[in-house]
């Protein structure tokens, strides 16, 4: 990126905040390690190094090669090692330091005193155990999805439903003696070894899901006007297995959307195009599928206003996966084990074409679809 002196100005002139942080010359290796792990655990930031806490410029010390004393920070005092990008430049006739901190690929990162650090605000902490377990989420080193269910056991599964899925590949589960039933779930990862029921299990074969896992769940709010309002059309929470969520809400948005239409002869005939169901279905898919499950007391929220369609759902995208490349189909499996069913139970493929298809409908209807990242969330909004 070119740096500019409107730039430069612009980053004095907003403070420190999640996004910046001011650091003297003299600043300690320790408290610069911190900062650039804070940065690259969150959503990456600036330091500005040789400007003081109030904005003041007081520079870098002319002795010093603070290049190659940063690289070495971010190679030795950073786990993993991380890239930076570092630049020098002149301002009120004193020399300072503008160090770029992506968003970092191989998250979670930590200081030497092993501790991980986010940047909330101004300020730098230390990741909660929550937070940490959502950062290896990112990284792909761990699946939560994969975990077992407290208070969970082989009756809180559908054994109709087991015995339909397993059919399909020639396995006659009703008839297989119980130790060997308890076998097969464990070694499919519906169970774990201790024969209680993974996050992965539960959400597609449980009985009743929400009994143990109360915020997996749709909520979906009809709006007549394009914001939340008094006017509201419909609202529910959708619960169930994954299937019967995914079903009930693309259901939902396909019969709540008004269809214009006209008489052509003596028939009456869509008047504007509109966009097959397999988009809606798509959207839901992938929000079910790659949502952050370990985030509490969250939601999936579906919003249908007037003039769109928004789908939120809780957790970032992974380290490597980017909103370009979503565009250009990289799929990603932030639940590897619900994706294997979700696609054994033809819901979705491996190829990626889920979300560029999405795209591809809407360029189609000359309308847009917005994929963004908001805080700890997924949003992809579709105009319709």
């Amino acid at each position: 990126m070119q740096v500019t002196e409107k730039y430069i100005d612009s980053l004095l002139n907003q403070g420190e905040n999640s996004g910046v942080e001011f650091k003297s010359a003299d600043v300690r290796v320790e408290s610069l390690a911190k900062e650039i792990v804070a940065f690259a655990n969150t959503s990456g930031g600036t330091v500005l190094l040789g400007v003081d806490d109030d904005s003041t410029i007081s520079g870098l010390l002319p002795d010093k090669n603070y290049e190659e004393w940063v690289m070495n920070i971010a190679r030795n005092n950073i786990i993993p090692a991380i890239q930076l990008d570092y630049s020098e430049h002149e301002k009120n006739r004193k020399t300072i330091a503008i160090i770029n901190v992506p968003k970092g690929k191989d998250k979670p990162y930590q200081a030497n005193d092993n501790k991980f650090y986010l940047r909330v605000g101004s300020t730098n902490r230390v990741a909660t155990i929550n937070e940490l377990l959502r950062l290896f989420q990112e990284s792909g080193a761990f699946h939560y999805d994969i975990t077992s269910v407290d208070g969970s056991s082989p009756k809180a599964l559908n054994f109709f439903k087991l015995s339909g899925y397993f059919g399909a590949y020639k396995i006659d589960f009703d008839n297989l003696p119980d130790t060997e039933k308890i076998t097969l779930l464990q070694n499919a990862d519906i169970l774990n070894e201790e024969s209680s029921c993974t996050v992965a299990g539960m959400l597609i074969f449980g009985i009743n899901p929400q009994q143990y896992i109360p915020f997996a769940r749709i909520s979906f709010a009809h709006y007549k006007s394009p914001e939340i309002s008094s006017d509201l059309l419909n609202k529910k929470n959708i619960g169930g297995g994954l299937s019967e969520q995914i079903d009930n809400t693309v259901a939902l948005i396909a019969n709540s959307i008004p269809e214009p239409s006209e008489i052509v002869g003596t028939k009456r005939k869509s008047s504007v195009a509109k966009y097959p169901v397999k988009v809606f279905r798509e959207l839901i898919v992938n929000a079910c599928c790659h949502r952050n499950y370990s985030i509490l007391g969250s939601a999936i929220r579906v919003f249908l206003f007037s003039d769109r369609l928004e789908v939120i759902s809780p957790g970032k995208l992974p380290n490597t996966v980017s909103i370009e490349k979503l565009k250009a189909g990289v799929s990603y499996a932030a639940n590897p084990v619900i994706v294997k069913f979700m696609e054994n139970l033809n819901y979705i493929d491996k190829l990626g074409r889920g979300l560029p298809m999405v795209w591809q409908e809407a360029v189609k209807l000359n309308k847009k679809v917005i994929f963004e990242e908001i805080g700890q969330e997924f949003k992809v909004t579709l105009q319709l």
